[in-house]
């Protein structure tokens, strides 16, 4: 691998969610070939691309606000501030590389610039729909190749003028790394789901899941702080066999805990265009259901490794439930070809799979 370029990286906000957990794990790899390698992101607050060893790093500034009109005000100020600060910086020698399609001004900056502008596309879904025609006809204007992070994913932009590839999310190997053994259990019961604080992430369909099986346990992981938590479901009624838990910098004792792991993003909000963890589920021979639709479809294999129900059929649901955990010779079956399909995922396929576009 031969990366002979100075990288600029841009995230618009470092959290703990997919795509930063993602981008921490390619500039590791780049950082490894001995690459000079610049990140412009939010440093606010603690994510995976916090304390990144031997970057330089470049501080930029967003806020996120439940108000979507005052939400839309910051991250345009964002933009702007981020044009100011690194417009100075930037060398048409320079690989820009974007993560995600928000950080349109480093777009606009390598463009001026004559730079090589890489996207790295996760996402599908962006509000409100204005927002969404301009920042992909920015990618089209701009970029010179853009990395799906699934099929799903390139339909959807439907980008055609523009070199396209197509590189699956993995897991880092430190995760594969501390993956802890797991307990026989004779009767699965244990059910996790982890994601964002959303309403149309199908949080409240968890909760009406839990409320439906008494007799299993369920934890839900969400990217947010207890306060945020305590407001979001302010009252909301909870099942006792329901635990809620904040943002987690080690998941590995929950993904220990399940037998299932369950994605219930609900299609008329949210698209998953991957979901990777449902691919760290895998790592400890988790089934999953997952939505219908979306990029999601091509982790699993349907009736092999878990099942895809629309969360908002709640019969639907349930009936799938059921059928993975109530039966424990399927449930087995399940187990053992989601550690089968694992391989697929793997960072080292990634990493080679990103300095081939990037040394092109």
């Amino acid at each position: 691998m031969n990366i002979p370029f100075r990288i600029v990286a841009f995230h618009l906000l470092n959290d703990r969610s997919g795509s930063p957990k993602v981008l921490s794990q390619l500039i590791k790899g780049w950082k490894r070939t001995g690459s000079d390698v610049h990140l412009y992101t939010s440093l606010h607050q603690e994510g995976f691309l916090s304390h990144l060893e031997g970057v330089k790093y470049h501080s930029g500034w967003y806020r996120f606000k439940p108000n979507p009109w005052l939400r839309l005000l910051y991250y345009t100020c964002s933009q702007l501030l981020l044009i100011l600060k690194m417009y100075p910086k930037i060398k048409k020698s320079d690989v820009i590389y974007i993560n995600t399609v928000l950080p349109f001004g480093a777009a606009l900056i390598g463009k001026l610039k004559g730079c090589r502008i890489i996207y790295h596309i996760h996402e599908s879904t962006v509000n409100p729909a204005i927002l969404k025609w301009f920042l992909f006809k920015v990618v089209k204007w701009t970029a010179s190749d853009i990395i799906n992070v699934s099929k799903y994913v390139a339909t959807a932009h439907g980008i055609k003028s523009v070199n396209n590839h197509l590189v699956y999310n993995a897991l880092d190997d430190k995760f594969l790394s501390g993956v802890l053994p797991k307990a026989n259990r004779e009767v699965p019961n244990h059910v996790l789901m982890v994601c964002s604080l959303k309403a149309y992430k199908g949080v409240f369909e968890f909760i009406q899941l839990a409320n439906d099986f008494p007799l299993y346990q369920f934890r839900l992981v969400v990217n947010a702080t207890q306060p945020e938590i305590d407001a979001f479901f302010d009252g909301t009624p909870f099942t006792e066999n329901l635990s809620i838990f904040p943002s987690q910098n080690n998941l590995h004792p929950f993904f220990q805990w399940a037998d299932l792991i369950v994605n219930l993003s609900k299609p008329d909000g949210w698209v998953e265009t991957f979901g990777l963890t449902i691919v760290e589920g895998m790592a400890y021979g988790l089934p999953a259901i997952v939505p219908p639709v979306g990029g999601i479809l091509e982790v699993i294999e349907e009736g092999k490794t878990g099942f895809s129900v629309d969360s908002r059929d709640r019969i639907a649901l349930n009936d799938t439930l059921k059928h993975l955990l109530a039966n424990a010779k399927f449930y087995n079956a399940c187990s053992k070809s989601a550690l089968q399909r694992l391989p697929l995922f793997s960072e080292a396929n990634m990493l080679k799979e990103i300095a081939q576009v990037i040394d092109n």
